[in-house]
């Protein structure tokens, strides 16, 4: 893939309108992957960490990973996980895979489409709370099946497929021009989860914006097990999401 000066590599998957989009009032743009550098701000260290292990994954040179039982006896004492995934549960999308990191070091939450429920809801306000994670990606990624059902408007059997349908469809029919790309719309829905997020839970609001939580998106192409990922959700857009 192509890089440009500043060193990113840039996706030719990669949608030039959406790339201009922000989160500023609700709406989300996403960037390539950059990789990580030794000038990254402490504060980013968990993205860093994540671009790293993801570079690794990308390139089938994933690092060994504490699985034994050393690492399994230390986390009987707690966790202190460096980020949070929202993900898709679909079954090709294992964050710990795909970051290329250990026990203990992510909270994962999978639900499909990244639909956020109140288990799901209290889930991330736990890990921001009280286990005091810095960082969370909501991630959605390429031929999303639940994505796709909105998009095509396909008819869905019982009451919590439809539940998660239209909650899907509240992202994509903001952007009815989108609908039928369904990367562009499996970007829509990240931006609505985060909406809803923000929108939905007073607790990730004040983490954000006291600087305690950032949030990002990121979408993850099967193929080349790339991420990419968002421009940070600020303060101004989580106190947008609340109006």
């Amino acid at each position: 893939m192509p890089a440009d000066c500043h060193g990113m590599v840039r996706s030719p998957l990669l949608s030039p309108r959406l790339v201009r989009r922000l989160v500023i009032g609700g709406v989300l743009v996403m960037l390539p992957l950059q990789v990580p550098t030794a000038q990254e701000p402490p504060k980013a260290a968990g993205l860093v960490r994540l671009k790293s292990g993801n570079e690794r994954f990308v390139k089938n040179a994933s690092a060994p990973v504490a699985l034994g039982s050393p690492a399994r006896e230390v986390l009987t004492k707690g966790q202190h996980p460096f980020a949070m995934v929202l993900s898709c549960a679909d079954s090709r999308v294992p964050p710990e895979y795909i970051f290329n990191v250990g026990l203990g070091d992510l909270f994962v939450v999978r639900a499909a489409g990244e639909v956020v429920d109140k288990s799901v809801m209290a889930s991330l306000e736990y890990g921001a709370e009280h286990l005091h994670i810095p960082l969370l990606v909501v991630m959605g990624h390429e031929s999303c099946g639940a994505v796709q059902a909105a998009v095509d408007a396909a008819a869905v059997e019982g009451p919590n497929l439809q539940y998660l349908v239209r909650a899907i469809r509240a992202g994509t029919d903001r952007a009815p021009s989108e609908r039928q790309d369904l990367r562009e719309a499996i970007l829509a829905n990240v931006e609505q989860v985060i909406n809803d997020m923000m929108a939905g839970s007073q607790m990730l609001r004040r983490s954000v914006g006291e600087g305690g939580l950032q949030v990002v998106g990121a979408y993850y192409e099967l193929g080349s097990g790339r991420v990419i990922f968002s421009e940070p959700v600020g303060i101004a857009a989580a106190q947008t999401a609340h109006k």
